[in-house]
């Protein structure tokens, strides 16, 4: 399938800087850059796998002509994240129902349940879950699930458990209703991956930010639900490995954090996957090991189901494209790679 190419400003072909632009630039100007409104969402608590409540928005057009559900990454809440809320003007304006969720021990979701993140394993039945939700609310099928950075690895996740859906379970959900995914620079494999980033020390200053917000986060659900977890392993808890370790594999009974990401890294399970899935990845992706690319190929290589658009630049959860750019694709606005998500989605459900 052919795809526009993607160019970014000249200011922008560098993977690092792109990732930075985006991260604290695009945060304060992006609604500016998006002529769509707001939609009018419904709060809503969904219940995912294992009973643990899931807050969420929806929001439902007149017509809808199908629904994406959808969340984001390793920290933040729906109210901060712009780059998914971008996705919820973008295809509620294309008659999409829109599902935005907080993920398990993010956001409104902490609040609700001291239960913490397991990459994926829970996560991609919580997918389905609040799938088979919406579906009684309104939202019709066919269903898509998407996810950028780590909640591009939940909603691979969630293409595998929307494989054996079981409509006993899950409201009548059929497992036909859901036709499959996309991931904008979803982590892949997770030990790698890491041990890439640390080992650069602007790398390193990248992890131990997002290691000072997990530690927040473990710090609120702390607050919020005494007694759930210990102060003290919170406390050791310094960094993104460190947080796996000393919070999360123990209740997922690992023995260690390297069997918890071998279990839970999403490479390992492309192969399995059968649903249509749209994988969007940039070659000078900061965070991640470049050395995942020729095996994210391979992947996608030997899987018809998989759809892999590689650029030479984007960076992590980037895709600010230039004007020219824009004009040759067709794009009202600089979010490129959201853009060729919605475009695909179309094809898929239209072939």
């Amino acid at each position: 399938m052919a795809f526009p190419t993607f160019t970014p400003p000249l200011f922008l072909r560098d993977g690092l800087s792109m990732t930075l632009y985006a991260a604290l630039k695009c945060g304060k100007t992006w609604e500016a850059q998006t002529a769509l409104p707001e939609p009018d969402y419904r709060e809503t608590i969904f219940v995912g796998a294992g009973g643990v409540p899931i807050y969420g928005w929806v929001a439902i057009p007149e017509r809808p002509r199908g629904t994406w559900v959808a969340t984001y990454g390793i920290t933040g809440c729906l109210e901060d994240q712009w780059f998914l809320r971008v996705l919820g003007r973008k295809a509620l304006a294309q008659n999409y129902a829109v599902v935005l969720f907080d993920w398990r021990a993010h956001g409104k979701t902490a609040e609700l349940s001291p239960t913490l993140t397991s990459d994926g394993l829970n996560e991609g039945e919580d997918f389905v879950c609040i799938a088979a939700a919406a579906k009684q609310m309104g939202c019709p099928a066919p269903f898509w699930f998407a996810g950028y950075s780590l909640g591009g690895q939940l909603a691979l996740w969630g293409v595998k458990a929307a494989q054996t859906v079981d409509p006993g379970t899950h409201s009548g959900l059929q497992a036909d209703d859901i036709l499959g995914a996309a991931a904008i620079c979803p982590s892949l494999e997770s030990q790698r991956s890491l041990s890439y980033l640390v080992r650069d020390p602007l790398g390193k200053r990248l992890e131990q930010r997002i290691a000072k917000e997990l530690k927040k986060l473990a710090y609120s659900i702390h607050a919020a639900h005494p007694g759930a977890l210990d102060p003290a392993a919170i406390e050791r808890a310094d960094t993104i490995w460190g947080f796996d370790r000393e919070l999360v594999i123990g209740p997922l009974g690992f023995p260690s954090v390297e069997a918890y990401y071998q279990a839970s890294s999403p490479l390992y399970i492309l192969p399995q996957l059968s649903k249509s899935t749209l994988i969007v990845y940039a070659e000078d992706d900061p965070m991640f090991d470049p050395t995942l690319v020729p095996d994210l190929q391979a992947a996608c290589d030997r899987n018809d189901a998989l759809h892999l658009l590689l650029t030479q630049y984007g960076g992590h959860v980037g895709y600010v494209s230039n004007k020219t750019c824009q004009r040759e694709a067709g794009d009202p606005d600089p979010w490129w790679a959201w853009n060729r998500v919605l475009d695909w989605c179309d094809r898929m459900s239209y072939s």
